[in-house]
């Protein structure tokens, strides 16, 4: 999933050299944690959150189908 996310977000930004993923696993859920470039953030949240919100959504159906729950926070 860490690469799902780096995938996407790297083809969101202008700076995908920057873009860095982390997942930390817990009991209930697993956390991946992305961090881009400051000037990059508004494009990987979009307007009013449309484009985190989508990411989200793709982790979450990921994550149906391997019977996991992902979440997906975003860095400054």
């Amino acid at each position: 999933m860490k690469e799902l996310v780096e995938f996407i977000a790297s083809s969101l930004v202008d700076n995908p050299d920057d873009v860095k993923a982390k997942e930390i696993e817990s009991h209930q859920a697993t956390v991946i944690e992305l961090t881009v470039a400051p000037s990059d953030l508004g494009k990987v949240i979009g307007k009013q959150g449309r484009t985190a919100r989508a990411i989200r959504t793709i982790l979450n159906a990921s994550g149906t189908k391997l019977k996991k729950r992902f979440v997906l926070e975003i860095l400054d």
